[in-house]
């Protein structure tokens, strides 16, 4: 049997990577161990619907309000937020360093009838088509990466001057620990054990720290879980999960 290929790149862990390709054959089980990741999904891409279409001048009511916009979805897993964007009308490029995601995603793109360009690609190794997207998602991502100073930089030159980066991460906090780590996967079982490593969660200032003065948050949330009803909500309390919008400078 052929071994699937990984990618491997400054940012990248292959620790992480071992952890994820055995759970690759999952990730459209919505019953599954990605059960959190569908219910965070709808939450998340209405969040990005709105600040990409306000930022646009669109209408995010609209049926497809980000039509022929470029977005690049980074770790983009199995495919669940790629397709989420490109039903509101965007040209999405997912890209994995897991061969295993990319077989998955295409296949299931291929039964929704979805054109999303995947590739078998780091941050770092797309930097070197030259290529640039109006927004870039980086969703769950950078607390998997081993060198946040060097994925976020690549991620920043993938945008084009004005485009946004969208962030959605866990906070390094006691509270996340609690929370996050020890409640959810250790007690709850809502995730895999594992999955989370409190040394490598990132702390707002460290995601604009990483990218530099060449970027202005134009919003910051956190994001609470109701246990008992398994939803998400907005809150003002970041100490947990949060999410970030940033616009690039134009020059």
């Amino acid at each position: 049997m052929t071994q699937a290929k990984s990618l491997y790149a400054p940012s990248i862990d292959p620790k992480e990577i071992a952890h994820f390709e055995k759970l690759a054959h999952r990730w459209w089980d919505a019953n599954g161990p990605f059960w959190p990741l569908h219910k965070l999904n709808a939450f998340r891409a209405d969040y990005i619907r709105e600040h990409l279409s306000r930022a646009l001048g669109s209408d995010p009511a609209a049926e497809q309000p980000l039509e022929n916009q470029r977005l690049l979805d980074v770790g983009s897993g199995g495919g669940i937020l790629s397709e989420s964007m490109a039903r509101l009308g965007a040209r999405v490029t997912g890209i994995e360093v897991m061969e295993k995601n990319i077989h998955v995603s295409n296949l299931h793109a291929q039964w929704s009838a979805l054109e999303i360009d995947y590739r078998l690609a780091s941050a770092e190794d797309l930097v070197q088509t030259g290529e640039q997207f109006d927004a870039v998602l980086n969703m769950e991502v950078v607390e998997h990466v081993d060198s946040l100073s060097t994925f976020l930089p690549a991620c920043g030159k993938l945008l084009r001057p004005g485009g946004l980066m969208v962030v959605s991460t866990i906070n390094r906090t006691l509270a996340a620990l609690l929370i996050a780590i020890v409640g959810a996967e250790y007690v709850l079982g809502w995730m895999p054990k594992g999955t989370h490593h409190w040394r490598k969660l990132v702390k707002p200032n460290q995601v604009t720290a990483a990218l530099g003065n060449g970027f202005e948050v134009i919003d910051r949330t956190g994001v609470r879980i109701n246990p008992f009803r398994r939803s998400f909500h907005f809150t003002r309390y970041m100490g947990v999960n949060y999410m970030m919008v940033l616009r690039k400078a134009e020059t």
